[in-house]
């Protein structure tokens, strides 16, 4: 099966459009209806990363432009399965374990330490593909969602690296940094929708 750069380039966008909207669904279901499982919801999100990852790989070796933010995005959809993995697998068992066992708290928050470490590196680089794909939207013409996302690209970037440097109790509140990665990937996937001749770039 053979895919066009952009038909991958498309496909990427679409995996980035859904990330972007369960994100938001996980999240409000575990503010406002923590009974509901969301186990589904999450495995789903690991599959949509096993196929960013796949696909973001195959943009990035096809491209002859944007490579950094291709390369930003294949990696990030990596961290993600990671992440996604490590919350699946590790939290329940370890929250367990906390719960029947109280000294096991502290273990139990390095897990969830260690998840959201790899969540804001992801977003850290998200947040970079949304810059590189921003001022590339900006020079091709569309300034006003060029710019709107290279500049909440540059939000996320700072913000997810100061909290993945100092820790979910840091100075920035964690909810800023994660919002403004989930927001940097809707623009950088409505970026990538607008993205043309790809095929004809390759070719050049």
């Amino acid at each position: 099966m053979e895919f066009t750069q952009n038909g991958t380039v498309k496909a990427v966008a679409l995996l980035l459009l859904l990330a972007a909207i369960t994100q938001p669904i996980y999240t409000a279901l575990y503010l406002w209806a923590p009974e509901v499982d969301r186990t589904f919801l999450w495995g789903l999100e690991g599959l949509l990363f096993v196929l960013l990852a796949a696909f973001g790989g195959s943009a990035l070796v096809m491209a002859k432009r944007y490579t950094l933010g291709f390369s930003a995005i294949a990696f990030a959809a990596a961290l993600n399965v990671v992440q996604v993995g490590v919350g699946l697998t590790q939290f329940g068992p370890f929250r367990e374990a906390a719960e029947t066992n109280p000294d096991l708290g502290g273990v139990a928050f390095s897990v969830v330490a260690f998840s959201f470490f790899g969540y804001n590196a992801a977003k850290i680089l998200l947040g970079l593909a949304a810059i590189v794909f921003g001022m590339g939207k900006m020079k091709a013409g569309g300034t006003a969602l060029g710019g709107l996302t290279a500049l909440v690209g540059a939000v996320a970037f700072v913000a997810n690296t100061l909290v993945m440097m100092f820790g979910l109790n840091g100075f920035v509140p964690s909810p800023v940094a994660g919002g403004s990665g989930v927001l940097a990937t809707l623009l950088l996937a409505l970026c990538l929708l607008g993205l043309k001749d790809e095929d004809s770039a390759q070719a050049s």
